[in-house]
C-alpha cells in the first residue's frame, strides 16, 4: 500500500463517510490578519460569576466601586492635573517636557543657571514674545506651589467666593487685583498652597498606604493564621501567647519613639503600622484552618500523601478567602483613616506633605477660614463611605446563602 493509498484510509471513518480534516485539528481561535491568533478570552467560573452577579445587584456598592476607581486612577496622574510646571512647550523650533525633566532657565533666556520657575513673570514674558506654544495643567500649582499673589492673607478663600467688598479690601492692602488673580478653586491654606492641589495629592498618598498596608498585612497575617490552624497543638498555643503579648504593646508609644529616631516618612511609617495591623486577620483565617483540616478530603489528601504546603494552599486557603475577601475593604478604610489620624496629631508623614490629616489639623487651627474643614471633611468622609459601600457588596458576593442558593 503506497503513501497516498494510506493517507486516503486514515481520512475515512469505518462507514466510509470522508473525515473533515478540520476536525482533526486542536481548538483554536481564527487567526488574524496577520496570521496570530486571537488571545484566549477570560470568562469566569460559574461560581465566580454568581459572585460577581451578587456583586452588581447590590447597585450602591457597585457605583461605588466605579466612582472610587475612577477617582483614584485620575489622582495617580496628578501630575498632569495640577503641577507648576507647564506639561509641553515647543520654543525656537525645540520640544521640551518639564513635567518629566527639568531644564536650566538658559534654555529660555535666562543667565543664571538654576532650575527654571515657569511661573516666573520674567521667564512668561520671554516665552510669549517668542511665541513659544505652552500647555499647562488644569490647575497651574503643584502641592507645594505658594501662591505668590493672594488677595488676602493666608489662608484666602477660593477665588469664585471673593465679593466686591473683598476685591475693595485686596486693592486697598496691597493684594493682588481681583482681575489678576490666579484660580484657587478650593482657596489656600495657611502657607498660601493650593488647597484642590494639595487634596488631590493628598487623596492618592491616603490610597496608595492603605492599599500597600492592607495587601502586605493581609499575606503575613492570612500565612500566620493558616499556620496556626492547620497545625494547631503546641503551634497554635504558643502562636498564641505571642500575639496576646504583640498586641499588648501600645502602639502609639511606639511610634513616638521610633519617630524620635527615624525620621517619618512613607515607607517609615507603612513598617511601624505595619508590625501591628498583621493581627487583624489571623484569629479569621486560624479559625477556618481549625475548621477544614478535619474535612474528609483533607484527611484523603494527608492519606495519599501530599505535601501540608500543598493542602494549606491549594486545598484550605480558597475556602478560608471567602471570610476573608469580605473583611479587606473594611481593613483598608481602616488602614487610611489610621493615616489620617497620625497625620492630624503631627505623628505622620514628614512637615509639607499633602496629607487630608494635615488638612483637618490646618482647619482646626483657622476657624476663621471654614473651606478647610469643609474640605477635608467631606472628602474623608467620602473615601471612607466608598469603601465601606464596596466592602457590604463584597460581602454579598461571597455570601454563601446567596452564592449557592
Amino acid at each position: 500500500m503506497d503513501d497516498k493509498t494510506r493517507a486516503d484510509n486514515d481520512l475515512t471513518e469505518t462507514d466510509g463517510r470522508p473525515v473533515d480534516i478540520r476536525d482533526l485539528m486542536p481548538d483554536a481561535e481564527p487567526a488574524g490578519p496577520l496570521g496570530l491568533s486571537f488571545l484566549p478570552r477570560f470568562e469566569f467560573s460559574p461560581i465566580n460569576a454568581r459572585r460577581w452577579q451578587n456583586f452588581k445587584a447590590n447597585g450602591r456598592g457597585y457605583w461605588s466601586l466605579w466612582i472610587f476607581m475612577t477617582i483614584f486612577v485620575l489622582t495617580l496622574f496628578a501630575e498632569l492635573i495640577a503641577n507648576d510646571k507647564p506639561i509641553f512647550i515647543h520654543y525656537d523650533g525645540k520640544t521640551y517636557f518639564p513635567i518629566i525633566r527639568t531644564y536650566p532657565d538658559t534654555e529660555f533666556g535666562d543667565v543664571l543657571g538654576t532650575a527654571a520657575d515657569y511661573r516666573d513673570p520674567y521667564l512668561q514674558k520671554f516665552l510669549d514674545e517668542h511665541h513659544a506654544i505652552e500647555i499647562w495643567p488644569p490647575i497651574r500649582f503643584s502641592y507645594n506651589t505658594i501662591n505668590d499673589r493672594p488677595p488676602s492673607a493666608f489662608p484666602s478663600k477660593p477665588t469664585w467666593l471673593l465679593t466686591q467688598a473683598d476685591c475693595d479690601y485686596a486693592a486697598k492692602n496691597g493684594y493682588a487685583k481681583c482681575g489678576t488673580l490666579e484660580t484657587n478653586w478650593l482657596g489656600t491654606d495657611d502657607q498660601g498652597r493650593d488647597v484642590l492641589a494639595r487634596l488631590i495629592y493628598g487623596f492618592r498618598i491616603s490610597v496608595l498606604f492603605g492599599l500597600v498596608l492592607t495587601i502586605v498585612s493581609s499575606v503575613i497575617g492570612i500565612a500566620a493564621g493558616a499556620v496556626q490552624g492547620y497545625f494547631g497543638g503546641w503551634t497554635d498555643l504558643l502562636f498564641q501567647r505571642f500575639i496576646e503579648i504583640w498586641t499588648s504593646v501600645p502602639e502609639l508609644y511606639l511610634l513616638l519613639i521610633i519617630s524620635s529616631v527615624l525620621v517619618p516618612g512613607f515607607f517609615v511609617l507603612l513598617g511601624i503600622l505595619l508590625l501591628f495591623s498583621w493581627v487583624r486577620l489571623v484569629g479569621l483565617v486560624r479559625a477556618e484552618f481549625l475548621r477544614g483540616r478535619n474535612f474528609e478530603y483533607i484527611q484523603a489528601a494527608r492519606a495519599l500523601g501530599v505535601s501540608n504546603k500543598v493542602i494549606m494552599f491549594r486545598h484550605l486557603l480558597p475556602n478560608a478567602m471567602v471570610a476573608t475577601m469580605t473583611f479587606l475593604p473594611f481593613v483598608m478604610s481602616s488602614s487610611v483613616m489610621t493615616l489620617t489620624a497620625l497625620d492630624f496629631l503631627g505623628f505622620g508623614l514628614p512637615p509639607g506633605s499633602p496629607s487630608l490629616g494635615e488638612l483637618l489639623s490646618q482647619a482646626k487651627a483657622n476657624l476663621q477660614a471654614p473651606w478647610l474643614g469643609l474640605t477635608g471633611f467631606f472628602t474623608v468622609a467620602l473615601m471612607l463611605s466608598l469603601l465601606i459601600f464596596i466592602g457590604e457588596a463584597v460581602r454579598d458576593a461571597f455570601d454563601p446563602r446567596k452564592t449557592y442558593a
